[in-house]
């Protein structure tokens, strides 16, 4: 986990790099992709899901080294060629586990967060999922265990296969010749984040596009059928801890509705979308149109901008205390932090969301985080940090001032939506 959180310190400054370029290709060429909450929300699910990768809360089923120990035919030296076929080993187990999850409605759950966004941009890309936590991926890795690939190869390479798919989810980057036969394209992974019907489910590969032309799911761009995005059931929410449970909430709720013993197991596993006919018939669920006429899209002026740019930059500096200090910090102390981390990303979200209840959450997060950098326990914070610690004291204060302005407005979440 400490080399993985010393990776992140780069690789975050080159996606934001990024980020901003092409932010500013979109204004000079009046071609925007972004909407202000929009980014803010895709932002903070990747601050989500750094934070839950890096404290490793996963419940492993089986692992690799387990697999390879068990029924590994052969052992294997580190070659160029052996790192080429374990790359190919891990971009096939993909996108097996990719189909899966659009398919079967409990592993939707875990990746429905990624297509929530309406708009598609390298910051969707960041959309990853923080409620994975059962880690099974390892199964889909038998024939590189067969062949007796290195547990070390697999854990160098499986970062940087995730990180090789960020630079598709871009709208500016058109067709690519020969490419469109060989590599995930901008123009195909557009398609993959397309509600229209010719659109879904399509274009599941994650680095070679040949496992979708084997298999049957490649659907090219048309010019005559431009993307909408988003998801059939839109998630109405800028809260990255809300909308990777809304699936997982909606399932119980329908199991917990449905009359048929049968139906309350089976909806698990059926095709997404799928919904006993007794609960559908009570609670009938309206499709999302498939166009641009309903995206989620609440009005904020300028102080609600400054407010969403304000937490938004205090949890970017929260999470680069948490890397750069990460090998040094006791494990209760990560874990602890993150949650306040997560928390307030909640909370400043659900703000933005216009939830009733929200300014008393953020009055209540803010005593509590003040209290949190403030308790005996945690003297070593003003000693070893003492700017870091005045900031992050000063944040939550703010944070309560902002939880009682924010009380003396109407917020109305119905007409966010």
């Amino acid at each position: 986990m400490e080399a993985y959180a010393a990776v992140l310190l780069w690789v975050i400054p080159m996606f934001f790099m990024l980020l901003v370029i092409e932010v500013l290709y979109g204004h000079f060429t009046k071609k925007q992709t972004y909407t202000f909450m929009d980014t803010i929300a895709s932002l903070s699910s990747g601050i989500s899901m750094v934070i839950k990768d890096a404290l490793g809360l996963a419940l492993v089923l089986v692992s690799y080294p387990f697999m390879l120990k068990n029924i590994g035919l052969w052992e294997q030296e580190s070659t160029l060629i052996l790192f080429i076929t374990a790359f190919i080993c891990i971009d096939f187990a993909q996108y097996w586990i990719h189909r899966l999850a659009h398919k079967i409605n409990i592993f939707w759950n875990k990746h429905m967060i990624h297509h929530s966004s309406e708009e598609f941009n390298l910051a969707c890309a960041l959309r990853q999922s923080i409620s994975n936590i059962v880690a099974f991926n390892a199964l889909f890795l038998i024939p590189a265990a067969l062949i007796g690939i290195p547990s070390d190869i697999i854990m160098v390479l499986t970062p940087l296969h995730l990180f090789a798919q960020f630079w598709y989810h871009t709208r500016h980057i058109g067709k690519l010749g020969l490419l469109e036969y060989i590599l995930v394209t901008p123009s195909q992974h557009r398609v993959h984040h397309a509600i229209n019907p010719i659109y879904i489910d399509k274009n599941l590969s994650a680095i070679f596009c040949v496992w979708d032309r084997i298999f049957g799911t490649f659907q090219e761009e048309l010019e005559e059928v431009p993307p909408i995005y988003g998801t059939l059931k839109p998630s109405n929410s800028w809260n990255p801890i809300i909308i990777n449970y809304q699936h997982l909430w909606g399932i119980t709720k329908d199991a917990w509705y449905s009359q048929k013993w049968k139906d309350k197991f089976k909806i698990w596993f059926m095709p997404t979308g799928w919904r006993p006919e007794d609960v559908e018939n009570k609670f009938p669920i309206t499709p999302r149109p498939v166009d641009n006429s309903l995206k989620y899209s609440p009005f904020y002026t300028s102080q609600w901008k400054f407010i969403a740019v304000f937490h938004f930059i205090s949890h970017v500096i929260m999470l680069l205390f948490f890397l750069t200090n990460f090998e040094i910090l006791e494990f209760s102390f990560r874990l602890s932090f993150g949650g306040v981390l997560l928390f307030s990303i909640f909370g400043f979200t659900s703000l933005m969301d216009f939830y009733k209840w929200a300014p008393n959450f953020e009055i209540i997060r803010g005593s509590l985080g003040v209290v949190f950098f403030l308790i005996p326990y945690h003297q070593f914070l003003k000693q070893e940090y003492p700017l870091i610690t005045v900031y992050f004291v000063f944040y939550f204060f703010i944070t309560i001032g902002i939880g009682f302005w924010s009380k003396t407005k109407k917020l109305n979440r119905k007409l966010a939506i």
